[in-house]
């Protein structure tokens, strides 16, 4: 896949995961998209769209603005794209870490950057992986 250039309809999977909304401030120069996951530059204190700083932090799915301009952070249990080749994700990757490899899509290895996204819960029947953002300590 690639990055965002458009809000993206990231489906929500209901469950009994912890709901968290933070909101952060966006790095200068860039764009996050509504339902695009979102990482923090621990660094800045600032947050972009995931897959793009190799010592981020996942915070969850981006859910809008707030009216300063901040973005709304939602933590939780989402659905987005299952990476290509060796970053394909099968029922055997359930409930293991999964990376980032762009703000809508994971996968197993994670690229040069190797972002932790969240645990694999479920592969759709659409073919789309669902992952938990934002709620686990993963190392």
């Amino acid at each position: 896949m690639s990055f965002l250039n458009n809000p993206r309809n990231t489906a929500e999977v209901l469950c009994h995961a912890q709901k968290i909304h933070r909101t952060r401030r966006i790095k200068n120069g860039e764009t996050i998209y509504p339902g695009a996951i979102v990482a923090l530059d621990p660094e800045a204190g600032t947050v972009e769209p995931a897959g793009k700083n190799p010592g981020s932090v996942v915070l969850g799915r981006a859910e809008g603005y707030t009216g300063d301009g901040k973005v709304i952070v939602k933590t939780g249990v989402f659905k987005y794209e299952n990476g290509n080749g060796d970053e394909t994700l099968t029922l055997k990757d359930l409930n293991k870490t999964v990376y980032v490899l762009d703000d809508q899509t994971v996968g197993r290895i994670g690229g040069s950057n190797k972002i932790i996204a969240g645990v694999l819960r479920d592969i759709d029947h659409d073919g789309q992986v669902v992952v938990e953002l934002g709620n686990l300590k993963l190392d």
